[in-house]
């Protein structure tokens, strides 16, 4: 029993004592104090007959007969707090407890500035930072994954290619350090939110540099793994397995300025698939701008080819083109 808290214990005592006995009880209360324990109760779907004996030694010859409590604590509350409350500050405490408990983990991070998280983060546990990472969008984590020191980047990848649940106490936990200084966070359930896609997808989205960084650090520590994820990912030379209708379909929604910025580093096979999906007088055109180009960053390269990958992406949710991923992906017939 020392694993329940004492609120818990004190949600535990309500539930058991029944509406009208915890009304009378409540009556004693602060607001404040109700929805401390209302938050409590709701969380509660069923309260095992050992750790409800335990709590309640008084009432052991009827937690015996009653087999523990089944009550659902939210269908309880909305019957338990009108009694004590007037209608208007029970109808607040309720909905104030189910929007906390209907919170989206980490939603509120998507407005801060990357460079602001990664800096806020980076002396964060790299497991606490995982869990981090996995509930923001991929867009997102990458840029903070990519502003991290490049020895904590492995360490960040490593581990959420390892995760796979976290509790909801850990989620909480992380919450309330958070809360503190930057944000609020809450979670009621486990979650599948890591795995070996979860990063591919955050390295599919690095600029090259990152990725190529991270992917050898995991081929150092884990050479299994690192295949893993590289069969996962989808990189820019790997448009070469794409048919050749589905490259039309790319064709039509990439610009000129970042289909020509992308082929400047691109192999000559993802090179002459492009050229060959176009008109004979765009694939000259294409061949003009390319040879005038002149040189061109490396990183707007990378950015281009992200673009377009991006692109595909999103063609490959609407089914209007399959992408092959990794060496071992098969192409399209």
């Amino acid at each position: 029993m020392s694993k329940l808290s004492g609120l818990q214990k004190a949600a535990v005592v309500l539930l058991a004592l029944g509406e009208q006995a915890s009304a009378q009880i409540l009556k004693d209360l602060s607001p404040a104090e109700i929805k401390k324990l209302g938050s409590e109760i709701a969380r509660m779907e069923k309260v095992e007959k050992a750790a409800t004996d335990e709590v309640l030694n008084e009432f052991l010859e009827r937690m015996q007969e009653d087999q523990g409590i089944h009550i659902p604590g939210n269908m309880f509350l909305k019957k338990l707090l009108p009694a004590v409350l007037s209608p208007d500050e029970a109808e607040s405490v309720i909905h104030t407890i189910e929007e906390e408990n209907q919170k989206v983990p980490f939603k509120n991070l998507q407005d801060v500035d990357p460079r602001m998280l990664a800096n806020f983060i980076k002396n964060e546990h790299p497991q606490t930072i995982a869990i981090i990472l996995v509930h923001l969008e991929h867009e997102k984590a990458s840029e903070v994954l990519g502003l991290l020191p490049e020895n904590l980047q492995f360490e960040v990848a490593n581990r959420i290619a390892n995760l796979e649940t976290v509790p909801p106490d850990l989620l909480r936990e992380v919450d309330e350090v958070l809360e503190k200084e930057l944000l609020t966070v809450s979670d009621q359930s486990y979650q599948v939110v890591g795995g070996v896609q979860a990063v591919a997808e955050l390295l599919n989205r690095c600029d090259r540099r990152t990725s190529d960084s991270i992917l050898q650090a995991l081929e150092d520590h884990d050479a299994e793994l690192a295949d893993n994820v590289r069969n996962l990912m989808f990189v820019f030379d790997d448009l070469v397995n794409v048919n050749d209708q589905g490259i039309r379909e790319l064709l039509k929604e990439i610009t000129n300025e970042d289909l020509t910025l992308a082929l400047k580093t691109a192999s000559e096979e993802v090179k002459e698939k492009i050229l060959k999906n176009l008109s004979q007088r765009a694939a000259q055109m294409l061949m003009e701008d390319m040879e005038v180009m002149g040189p061109a960053r490396l990183s707007d390269v990378e950015a281009a080819q992200r673009n377009v990958l991006n692109v595909a992406r999103k063609l490959e949710k609407e089914g209007r083109l399959m992408l092959a991923r990794g060496d071992g992906g098969d192409a399209l017939v």
